[in-house]
């Protein structure tokens, strides 16, 4: 499939020839759009945000949102949320916090610097249809957030992140980056870090509380080789990721715990091991004017060096029935070649379906969002029982 024979139309339809599925495209005045997040409000709205400008990196680069109101069947006009104009804004995520309040957290890097970012945060006490103003929420330079912040039932909340590092005068390509939980005990108003231990090149890190009470992390891979795991008990204190049965491709992960204690995951289906090229980094495409070649390539860290630039495809949903030790039902969502050694979306050469959300709402359905050849997010809503289709 090319984007020429695609339409995309925001508009939710039954899938041809897949009757158990409806999907459609966000609408979006954005050349590119990338990394979405779902959240499914009390009310039975649905919303999406995601990063959208020219292209990742570039201080164009600005949150945006749709919603998908309650018996609505077309995704509303897109809201831009985000307004730096030095700065690329990136990674969205929303959290609805016990006092009912809407929280919109973000990244916001100088460039293609990873290492250069703080996390920002935006409120909105009307389910978002208004906002407050943008202040910052973690200022040490390298923080970068993907998941949602969950609230504990100790009252605590607790946001993970990951940590981009790097030495004086290297430049950023992911060797040594480290995930961590921020822990708030007093409704986000200050935190305390607590590392997860060997976590490099574990990044993503992704919370849910379990049926059981315990808490689950999952994460994406910087080595392109497996989707791995820890576990806590209290949420500061963390095993070591070890990695699962799922494959990982240097892209990111999402899972969610179902209404009857399944887990849903939505990732890649592919690994280092399907790449015939490598990429030198995520942003090796873009002109940066912040570093003018006086950089030098970040070392390799103790476990190595990043691998970028295997396929991002097919996109794929997993369930798990005992608490993620194992991933028996497995279906595509989407296939195809994966073609992700460039981030232009301008040409139209990528063709990556990656980035996803998933979301369960009051009435079953799951909701998946992900990016689409880095032109669009697309939205899928399936059941449960879809996954147990034919592959």
């Amino acid at each position: 499939m090319t984007s020429a024979s695609v339409s995309f139309d925001h508009t939710v339809r039954t899938a041809f020839a897949d009757a158990g599925r409806k999907e459609a495209f966000l609408p979006t005045p954005c050349v590119q759009n990338h990394a979405a997040n779902l959240l499914a409000l009390d009310n039975g709205d649905l919303l999406c945000v995601w990063f959208g400008g020219t292209q990742e990196g570039i201080p164009d680069v600005s949150i945006y949102m749709s919603r998908l109101d309650a018996g609505s069947d077309a995704w509303s006009a897109p809201a831009k949320l985000s307004e730096d104009p030095t700065r690329s804004e990136q990674n969205p995520v929303l959290f609805t916090a016990p006092d009912g309040k809407l929280w919109l957290i973000y990244t916001a890097q100088l460039s293609g610097h990873q290492n250069t970012s703080i996390v920002r945060r935006r409120i909105s006490s009307d389910n978002g249809l208004t906002w407050g103003p943008i202040d910052t929420l973690f200022d040490r330079a390298g923080t970068f957030v993907r998941q949602p912040i969950v609230a504990l039932s100790s009252g605590e909340w607790l946001c993970p992140i990951f940590l981009c590092r790097t030495e004086s005068g290297e430049r950023w390509v992911g060797n040594d980056d480290i995930s961590a939980v921020m822990i708030s005990n007093d409704s986000g108003i200050t935190w305390t870090q607590h590392e997860v231990p060997e976590s490099v090149g574990c990044v993503h890190m992704n919370v849910h509380v379990l049926k059981d009470g315990t808490l689950l992390a999952m994460y994406r891979s910087r080595w392109a080789d497996f989707v791995y795991a820890s576990r806590s008990r209290d949420g500061r204190t963390w095993s070591a990721p070890q990695p699962t049965e799922l494959p990982n491709n240097n892209s990111s992960i999402q899972f969610t715990v179902l209404q009857n204690g399944h887990l849903a995951i939505v990732y890649n289906e592919s690994d280092a091991s399907h790449s015939t090229e490598r990429r030198a980094s995520l942003y090796d495409d873009i002109e940066d004017s912040e570093d003018s070649g006086v950089l030098r390539d970040q070392k390799a860290s103790s476990k190595g060096t990043a691998f970028w630039g295997a396929p991002r495809a097919p996109m794929s949903l997993a369930i798990s029935e005992d608490n993620g030790r194992t991933w028996t039902r497995r279906r595509n969502i989407e296939i195809g070649d994966g073609y992700c050694m460039t981030n232009n979306s301008a040409d139209a050469r990528n063709r990556e379906y990656s980035y996803p959300s998933i979301t369960q709402s009051k009435d079953g359905a799951l909701h998946i969002a992900f990016t689409f050849f880095r032109q669009r997010i697309k939205y899928v809503t399936v059941d449960e029982s879809w996954v147990r289709g034919r592959a």
